[in-house]
């Protein structure tokens, strides 16, 4: 079984102390009282189109949210304008990417820009996420400070963005955040492609090849589904995380998962989260994944009671 570190936990914990500070203050959870049982530490749901919430756990926290950051990476490279036809150069780093950043893509590769987005979304290419942003106008740092300026016009409070993968547990948001972030994307039809797109070849040049890439959220290939957007994320520090757009007894519905345990209990909440909607039925999460959260939990209390403690003495 699965064990935390809770040093390493508390660590990030500290870095993000004031947002979790605001989200303490502001209550743990928009709809608390609704008996909903989910694996995921964080959630959110709600209609496509609003951002009020019909269920929320914890809505209000910030917390790494791991590849979900691509949503705003797609979001403010299509309304940059770029075209999207033009052939972009995977050129090495020019920093360290803070986590794992394994891929197949070879430097100096070139690929067109519709493409490198659409393997950014649906396999979550980090690689192509990190070109995207590279050759934005104004470079790199230009792109994640439309990433954050772009979260301040959509009213992303608790949002804050250092890259354009998600390989930082510093790009911190919370659920009810998210929200407003997928319903924005929604309206970009290539987002919604791109996303969704089950299995893709993608084509290089510079030298020619090319790759298969397939979607990390199984439930794209289910057609009971409706899935219209969809992105996963992991980090070690932001466990499991899924938001998606998926038809719910019949009406077109907003779930934000943020931080489960296993690879799975994102897709299994979906579920709970779609019977809840159709018939109120609380559902039930395996043993291991609500220690987890209780441990996460108990995490974040711990910080944000020190930090009140420390507020009031002075």
């Amino acid at each position: 079984m699965h064990k935390m570190n809770i040093a390493r936990i508390l660590l990030w914990l500290v870095l993000c102390l004031p947002l979790a500070v605001s989200a303490q203050q502001k209550g743990a959870s928009v709809a608390g009282a609704q008996n909903l049982n989910l694996a995921s530490v964080n959630a959110a749901v709600a209609m496509v189109g609003s951002n009020e919430l019909v269920f929320g756990r914890n809505a209000d926290r910030p917390v790494p949210i791991a590849s979900i950051t691509k949503v705003m990476t797609a979001l403010v490279m299509l309304e940059s304008g770029a075209p999207l036809n033009e052939w972009l150069v995977f050129e090495k780093r020019h920093t360290a990417a803070a986590a794992n950043a394994y891929t197949r893509i070879r430097i100096g590769s070139t690929m067109r820009r519709a493409d490198v987005l659409r393997i950014a979304l649906m396999s979550s290419e980090n690689f192509a996420a990190y070109t995207l942003a590279r050759s934005h106008p104004g470079g790199f740092d230009a792109f994640v400070d439309a990433m954050n300026a772009k979260a301040k016009a959509l009213g992303m409070m608790n949002t804050h963005f250092v890259d354009p993968t998600g390989l930082s547990a510093e790009n911190l948001s919370t659920a009810g955040d998210l929200v407003k972030l997928v319903n924005a994307a929604a309206k970009h039809p290539e987002i919604r492609e791109y996303s969704t797109t089950g299995y893709f070849r993608g084509n290089f040049r510079n030298p020619r090849y090319s790759l298969s890439f397939g979607n990390t959220n199984a439930l794209v290939h289910r057609e009971s589904w409706g899935v219209e957007l969809s992105k996963t994320g992991y980090l070690s520090e932001a466990g499991r995380c899924l938001v998606m757009i998926s038809e719910m007894n019949g009406k077109q519905v907003v779930t934000v998962l943020l931080d489960s345990l296993g690879t799975r209990s994102p897709m299994g909440d979906a579920g709970r989260i779609k019977r809840w909607l159709d018939t109120g039925a609380s559902g039930q999460v395996a043993k291991a994944a609500r220690q987890y959260a209780q441990e996460k939990n108990a995490a974040y209390n711990a910080v944000a009671q020190s930090a009140s403690t420390t507020t009031a003495l002075k």
